[in-house]
């Protein structure tokens, strides 16, 4: 009976103890202020409840009370533990006689227990629980020997002392526990804290970079792209994902890109290269990529991560500075061949003017053979040679239908008629009128040789959004291949059999100083349009 009385005592006692633990365990609270008195106060119903639960002998009573206050002297200090053990003593006094050793003995206890703590307060808990049993053995020895306790009953306060004992036990085992538990999920805790904000921190630089991140595996088959993808090449995230990545790559590129991807897994080394990608409206675009293996288990490639960067821009700024660089080399070749022509040029035509037969064709056909020779070596002059420009107002109205009748015996001839449409009377610019008309003459000449079999040239002025003058040249000739276009204006580039390209490349070089722009537009079927910019005079 007596030993069913200590294990009831014993499972109320794990139970009180591990309710609140359990509690705070699914809970997420704040630390509690003055979490010593709480404590205190709580161990000390467990202690009362104990003492309720106890059984008596002889008017002594017998139970595990003892244990909660050992715990509390080892994890809450003397202080705590004095609170508790008085709930206890007053619990003890209540439910049976005997006063004088139960008192006499808790007084010994408060004082071994606060004396002991100040010496063994630098030990963790649970080896302060230990010690703390151990004096609390000593001393109920002590108060057993000086009263003469059921001195004939050796076994009986065996008993008392082994279920004491398996209470701290169990109790320290308890509390341990979940600090351990509380600590650990504190850890995990800060862990996915770093990890969330290191994870936002990524995805915040890849949602919103420029670049393209893409990550594949050793199949090819993509596993990651960032959202730069439907920014830079139109698609949604939802057709990304059903692509597979040869359809995006240049035919062209598949078999190098697929090479290389080859390579990094064979050498596991970083690779750069150049691809196109195809954009949703289906052209291409270029771009430059750092490609890096990552290594899984056993040091071998589990995925490939590719950033690419857009350098369309960066190529066309090449093409730029290379054409410029052409034109500059061609610039001062043309002033040097174009001196040179000149003189001797000079000496045959005039001694050819001096000679001349008034019934010869072959003479008239030398001349004209000379002038216009004269007239190329005067463009590659203008070419190579900055020339003084003296800018005026000019009505470009006007400008244009001087030069339509300079134009107009040449365009009956050809049976190519001009209709010139405009919205208002002038269209003032600021310009050199004789540059200027170069242009015109230069794009209208262009459209009637393009007209083989005559018809219509329309020319059409306007007022554009930006307070500039719009000049299209619209004819009905075979056409520009679209290919071709971006060449247009490059140094002895041209379409025609005897053409030389530099009209062309001098009335770029006129509408630019002119703050102006020249854009051409052809299905590379029939027709061409010739679009100039030029601002208004303010």
């Amino acid at each position: 009976m007596i030993l069913l009385d200590y294990i009831v005592n014993l499972a109320i006692f794990s139970l009180l103890v591990s309710t609140p633990l359990v509690i705070f365990s699914f809970i997420k609270h704040k630390p509690f202020k003055q979490v010593r008195l709480w404590g205190s106060v709580y161990a000390g119903v467990v202690s009362f409840l104990l003492v309720m639960l106890s059984f008596q002998q002889q008017g002594y009573s017998y139970d595990i009370r003892y244990a909660p206050v050992i715990l509390i002297f080892a994890y809450l200090g003397p202080l705590a533990g004095f609170i508790t053990g008085l709930i206890s003593l007053l619990a003890r006094l209540m439910t049976s006689g005997h006063w004088y050793p139960a008192i006499i003995g808790w007084v010994s206890l408060m004082i071994g227990f606060s004396v002991i703590h100040f010496y063994i307060k630098r030990l963790t808990a649970l080896k302060r629980s230990f010690i703390l049993f151990a004096a609390y053995m000593v001393i109920y020895g002590i108060i057993v020997l000086t009263f003469k306790i059921f001195m004939n009953e050796p076994i009986f306060h065996f008993q008392y002392i082994v279920f004491v004992m398996i209470g701290v036990f169990i109790g320290g085992l308890l509390i341990e526990s979940y600090v351990n538990l509380h600590r650990l999920n504190n850890r995990l805790t800060d862990m996915y804290k770093m990890v969330e904000a290191s994870e936002s921190k990524y995805r915040l630089i890849a949602e919103n970079t420029s670049d393209l991140i893409l990550v594949i595996d050793k199949k090819q088959a993509i596993s990651y792209f960032s959202p730069s993808h439907e920014i830079v090449l139109g698609y949604k995230s939802c057709e990304l994902e059903s692509f597979e990545l040869d359809s995006l790559v240049h035919p062209d590129d598949v078999n190098m890109f697929r090479s290389k991807i080859q390579m990094m897994y064979e050498n596991k080394e970083s690779q750069s290269m150049e691809f196109r990608l195809k954009h949703k409206e289906e052209h291409w675009i270029e771009f430059e990529s750092r490609c890096m293996p990552v290594k899984g288990e056993h040091d071998s490639i589990k995925n490939i991560v590719i950033i690419s960067r857009d350098v369309s821009e960066r190529k066309k700024a090449e093409d730029i500075l290379l054409r410029s660089e052409k034109l500059s080399i061609v610039g001062e070749l043309a002033a040097g061949v174009a001196h040179e022509i000149r003189n001797p040029l000079t000496t045959i035509k005039g001694f050819m003017q001096l000679y001349k037969r008034d019934d010869s064709s072959i003479d008239e056909l030398l001349l004209s053979e000379l002038d216009r020779i004269e007239t190329i070596t005067s463009q590659l002059l203008t070419l190579g040679k900055p020339q003084a420009v003296e800018l005026n107002r000019t009505n470009v109205l006007e400008l244009i239908e001087e030069t339509l009748v300079l134009l107009a015996p040449e365009a009956m001839m050809s049976n190519i008629q001009f209709k010139l449409k405009f919205e208002e009377c002038a269209y003032f610019i600021t310009c050199e009128k004789n540059q200027l008309k170069q242009v015109f003459l230069n794009i209208l000449k262009n459209a009637m040789e393009a007209m083989k079999e005559g018809g219509e040239i329309q020319i059409q002025l306007r007022k554009g959004p930006e307070d500039e003058c719009i000049i299209t040249v619209q004819d009905q000739g075979c056409g520009i291949p679209e290919e071709l276009l971006p060449r247009l204006g490059e140094p002895f580039y041209t379409l025609k059999e005897k053409g030389t390209g530099l009209g062309l490349m001098i009335s770029h070089k006129i509408i630019k100083q002119h703050q102006g722009s020249l854009t051409f537009n052809s299905n590379g079927i029939k027709g061409t349009m010739v679009e100039i910019k030029l601002p208004s005079a303010s």
